[in-house]
């Protein structure tokens, strides 16, 4: 069977990516801000909120991986829950966008039980859609090729809801932001729905686990063997979520550090523009790179750009305070190293397959995909528990103007803990994980004597 990956088949994966991200975007950039300047929630309980939906996540994404590994139908194991997922997602989207619709305790209520059923419903459609990626071929090249097409269109609905996102909520709601999120949801979800059956259509599985062995339906039991026994997994979940952890606190926190700490709100839609060009860039420049350069040294150039950015921004405070073109150039550094990050982490997640494989002799694509639904997810929610948190330590009240202390605090939020985090994620890149290249026997083997001799001298 041919490992090579047709070209509908990429653009109907693509455009998979692009409705179901425009389905995760506005939460990530956006919820944190509708809970608290349009619903009236407290910034404290939103954090909260969004972290306690994170460790309900630590258990049902593996749970859905298990699921999902354990299908057999004849439109195979992942297709049919990315359409029911989708489904169930797209409406629980719209209830969220609800949330401002109701007060008192109903209000905190409501969006508690709206978030973390929003968070359960997006896992059933996001663990299979990324687990489809080994599974179209076993060609690490063919592989580096077609995690471009999904990462840029998922690119470019995060660009069009970062630099658009205000605007056409405004436009839907004729002034009113209550009305207008609640409209960009019903429209979002009209075209999540519509790429869910696109894929369904066109996106076929043809990797097949190589023994019987690897064959064998899961327990939710094999979960704990199937994480505990790999180490590259783990390595990568460090790796990761401390990415994304900083990836995701600069987004959540950019509205307000433009808002309310240089007081030029109008520039929030420009980093956001520039930064969302940058990282198609970076997803579209990703295959060169990796042709071009040792892919041991991509997640440190990835790393390096988001850690440039905020050496950037802590420059312009001193020397330009709201510089357009430093913000500009500092958007791109982030977004630009975010867009080579997506893509290689998701080749390294196929490579983890392959060796879990090697490892425990099962072949389990949705459980290890499941983690990387898990990480992003608690990245958010993390970062938005920081947020939140963070925003109520500095003294944060929504549409005033801030006292001194609360601007620094914002500052140190959007530029200083980010940039700790991205050198956190490279020193674990560095240090543990070995599978730079792909996943090959030997070559693993030679990695890990070589680490333990480095850790006995």
């Amino acid at each position: 069977m041919s490992n090579e990956i047709t070209l509908q088949t990429k653009l109907s994966y693509g455009l998979g990516a692009l409705g179901k991200d425009f389905g995760c975007a506005p939460i990530y950039i956006f919820l944190m801000f509708y809970f608290t300047d349009v619903a009236g929630l407290s910034a404290a309980f939103v954090g909260t909120i969004f972290l306690a939906a994170r460790i309900i996540d630590a258990i049902t994404d593996p749970m859905m991986g298990v699921i999902v590994d354990n299908t057999r139908s004849k439109f195979g194991k992942f297709r049919p829950w990315i359409v029911i997922g989708t489904l169930l997602n797209a409406v629980v989207l719209v209830g969220l966008f609800s949330t401002h619709m109701f007060e008192g305790t109903t209000l905190y209520i409501y969006a508690a039980g709206a978030y973390i059923l929003w968070g359960l419903t997006y896992t059933i459609v996001d663990v299979p859609y990324w687990s489809l990626i080994p599974a179209l071929s076993s060609s690490r090249q063919e592989r580096e090729k077609l995690v471009v097409w999904p990462r840029l269109f998922a690119s470019l609905a995060w660009f069009i809801t970062g630099t658009y996102g205000l605007h056409i909520v405004g436009e839907l709601g004729n002034g009113n932001q209550g009305d207008g999120f609640f409209n960009v949801a019903m429209l979002i979800a009209v075209l999540f729905v519509m790429s869910a059956f696109l894929i369904a259509r066109n996106v076929k599985e043809k990797v097949a686990p190589v023994n019987a062995e690897a064959a064998k339906k899961f327990s939710f039991k094999d979960v704990l063997t199937i994480i505990g026994k790999n180490d590259q997994l783990k390595a990568l979940i460090g790796t990761v979520l401390s990415f994304q952890i900083a990836s995701l606190l600069v987004g959540g926190f950019a509205i307000y550090y433009f808002t309310y700490a240089l007081g030029k709100a109008e520039l929030f839609p420009v980093y956001m523009a520039v930064s969302g060009a940058a990282e198609v860039a970076g997803v579209f420049l990703f295959p060169r790179l990796a042709a071009f350069l040792p892919r041991k040294f991509l997640w440190t150039i990835a790393c390096g750009f988001p850690v440039l950015s905020c050496v950037l921004l802590l420059l312009m405070g001193f020397v330009a305070p709201a510089n357009v073109l430093m913000i500009g150039v500092a958007g791109a550094a982030i977004k630009f190293g975010v867009g080579i990050a997506n893509a290689l982490q998701t080749v390294m997640l196929a490579d983890v397959v392959d060796y879990g494989e090697y490892k425990t002799g099962r072949r389990s694509e949705s459980v290890i995909f499941s983690v990387q639904t898990m990480l992003v997810k608690f990245a958010g929610a993390a970062g938005g528990f920081i947020v939140g948190v963070g925003l109520s330590v500095v003294g944060y009240v929504p549409n005033i103007v801030q006292s001194e202390s609360t601007i620094i605090g914002l500052e140190f939020m959007m530029i200083g803990v980010p940039a700790i985090m991205m050198t956190i994620s490279c020193l674990i890149y560095q240090r543990y994980y070995h599978l730079h290249e792909g996943f090959n026997k030997e070559e693993v083997k030679s990695a890990i004597l070589e680490q333990r001799i480095q850790t006995e001298s």
